[in-house]
């Protein structure tokens, strides 16, 4: 009796499914679309696309930190390769990185010399803990002793190796490639300089270049590090981390790289700031990531980044160690040898840095120090050193950038409009361009009828947009870029107020603000009271550019002794956290890319191989989180 009823159910399902099918063969002779399916992820897989199979990628100016989703920490890799001459007579050519253009014009040392002199008067007006004005160290003092230490020879073998060049490969990455001698025929590339590729007229400056060593760097770390052939990458997504204040054209052709030539079956894109906040487990923050390279700083509000707070400083934790570099060679720095432009000298430098500034006030007068130096084919030498203020002179010219002596160089960033993309028809223009025409016919015909003017929301109804999507652009472009795209009497901005705008961007671009002007700028932009309020509630510093001792109450006093009035009675308390859940500030972005491979409505933003191939960038304005 029972099998009777299991094949009368059998029966009725196959019933159930024959119209079913039958419909969908109407569908596709009709010509009806299908929506784009995702790459075929074999079954086995299915649960652990999540976890196992998400590769989360953070590529930084100096540091590559990269890995499994489920990865407690990820590898992280200095950001740079070494590529073998093509001819035999071919110059060496090394990117820079403590060097960079701006620092040898006229008026640089005497821009330095004024920057230091507000630095020495910033420490001086501070007083210590105790209450009592701190006594400045004179740095001849230090000189005096400084010029007569000589080293000593620990050993006879430094330990320390060239990278083997004998094989004739290709290229080395990372550790490997700062490691290559000099006379070994190769350059030296780091492919992201200040958040952006590294587009420049000398060699490999082309963006085909730049991207190739991209491709490679990436591979490599991938098969090397995380042990995955690049075959199998149609099993793994990627997450890739943007800046906030980001190039279109150089993210497009990285996500093309990521899907087309490395092989990813997937790509998110989202930016830094706003994984940043995911990553320390907040709601909202004004986002200052100090890096080696650059300073940027975002406020971010329930996972949306507003676009008008966006600054980006063209100096970071490179520039404090050179700065620290020439403060020493003031007092007498006795390893007289070191040079800029020596790769293995710069890496001493950093480790210097890292290891003897401070934000501390309470430290003061003179200090011995001693340092190693191990080079490859020389001894292992020790030095003997006595350093006072530089200490903390160095990383304070974070708070005044006059004493890097950076002279005619852009060193404010702020986000501009798209300039478009052919490939891109429906972009910002074309949705401005059609609601200004929406908005005159509109105003036209409610003048003729005497109805009153239809609503914005409407207007963006119309065009078959989100309510909600209409407003958050609005609130990502913010009122200054609004303007900028904005319409005066019939949809034109006069030339003159366009003109004037302009050059107040400009002028303000072409400053060098400290460290806390620049946040209090940052959530000054913010539209609401009460958004600035939860950002003064939340400064979140990440990256690894401001880990000095003491960097925490030195920026949380003077964000308060800078802050307007009003909101210093406003707000209850100004928080400034350097390391939230007692986490590494540098790896608190890649942690929240992540935590954000794991959310639910994460899966609502992949962009998948055959969508790229299909529709190309169009597919960054529909499935990007934030407003492209």
């Amino acid at each position: 009796m029972r099998s009777g009823r299991n094949q009368v159910a059998a029966m009725t399902q196959a019933e159930k499914t024959e119209p079913e099918n039958g419909r969908e063969k109407e569908k596709e002779q009709r010509g009806v679309k299908r929506p784009i399916v995702p790459a075929a992820i074999p079954e086995p897989l299915q649960e652990h696309i999540q976890s196992d199979y998400v590769i989360v990628i953070h590529p930084g100016s100096s540091t590559l930190r990269i890995g499994r989703a489920t990865d407690t920490h990820p590898a992280a890799i200095p950001h740079v390769i070494a590529r073998r001459h093509k001819q035999p007579g071919q110059t060496y050519s090394c990117d820079k990185w403590l060097l960079r253009d701006g620092l040898n014009k006229p008026e640089s040392n005497e821009q330095r010399q004024n920057g230091l002199k507000m630095v020495d008067q910033a420490i001086w007006s501070k007083k210590m803990s105790n209450g009592t004005r701190r006594i400045p160290a004179v740095p001849e003092q230090a000189r005096a002793y400084n010029k007569q230490m000589r080293p000593a020879i620990l050993d006879h073998d430094s330990g320390v190796k060239w990278t083997n060049t004998s094989h004739n490969e290709e290229h080395f990455v990372g550790e490997e490639a700062l490691f290559v001698n000099p006379a070994d025929r190769y350059d030296i590339h780091y492919p992201i300089r200040r958040g952006q590729l590294n587009i420049h007229g000398g060699p490999g400056g082309s963006v085909t270049a730049v991207l190739t060593d991209l491709e490679v760097i990436w591979s490599h770390v991938i098969q090397k590090f995380l042990e995955i052939q690049l075959k199998d990458l149609k099993y793994y997504r990627c997450i890739l981390l943007i800046p906030d204040i980001y190039n279109r054209q150089h993210v497009k052709e990285m996500v093309n790289m990521i899907l087309m030539k490395i092989g990813f079956s997937g790509v998110i894109v989202h930016q830094e700031s706003v994984c940043a906040v995911y990553g320390s487990g907040l709601t909202s923050a004004c986002v200052v990531d100090v890096g080696d390279q650059k300073t940027s700083i975002c406020c971010v509000e329930d996972g949306i980044s507003h676009r008008n707070t966006r600054l980006c400083l063209a100096y970071g934790g490179a520039d404090v160690t050179r700065c620290f570099f020439w403060l020493m060679q003031r007092a007498g720095f006795p390893y007289r040898e070191c040079q800029l432009t020596n790769t293995l000298d710069c890496l001493l430098l950093q480790q210097l840095k890292e290891t003897y500034t401070h934000l501390d006030q309470d430290i003061c007068g003179l200090q011995d120090h001693e340092f190693q130096v191990r080079h490859p084919d020389s001894p292992a030498l020790l030095y003997q050193m006595r350093l006072g203020d530089e200490k903390l002179q160095a990383p304070m010219a974070l708070f005044y950038p006059a004493t890097f002596g950076i002279v005619g160089q852009k060193m404010t960033h702020l986000q501009h409009r798209s300039q478009g993309d052919p490939e891109d028809p429906h972009d910002e223009h074309y949705l401005l361009a059609t609601q200004s025409k929406q908005d005159q016919s509109s105003k036209a015909s409610a003048d003729r009828k005497g109805m009153p003017k239809p609503s914005m929301y409407d207007d963006v109804r119309s065009q078959g947009m989100d309510p909600e999507r209409g407003h958050m652009m609005e609130s990502e472009l913010g009122p200054s870029q609004a303007d900028g795209m904005g319409h005066s009497n019939d949809g034109e901005e006069t030339s003159a107020s366009l003109f004037s705008r302009k050059t107040m961007v400009s002028q303000f671009e072409g400053k060098a603000l400290g460290l806390d002007k620049a946040i209090l700028h940052s959530i000054d932009c913010c539209t609401s009271d009460d958004t600035k309020k939860k950002m003064y509630s939340s400064i979140l510093v990440i990256g690894g550019g401001l880990m000095f001792h003491k960097a925490q109450p030195f920026l949380q006093h003077r964000i308060l002794n800078k802050m307007p009035p009003s909101f210093r009675r406003m707000v209850e308390n100004v928080e400034v956290i350097t390391r939230p859940k007692d986490m590494d500030p540098r790896v608190i972005v890649w942690k929240g890319g992540a935590v954000l491979s794991c959310l639910d409505t994460t899966q609502e933003l992949w962009i998948y191989q055959r969508e790229w191939q299909r529709f190309g960038v169009r597919m960054l304005r529909e499935r990007a989180a934030f407003v492209w």
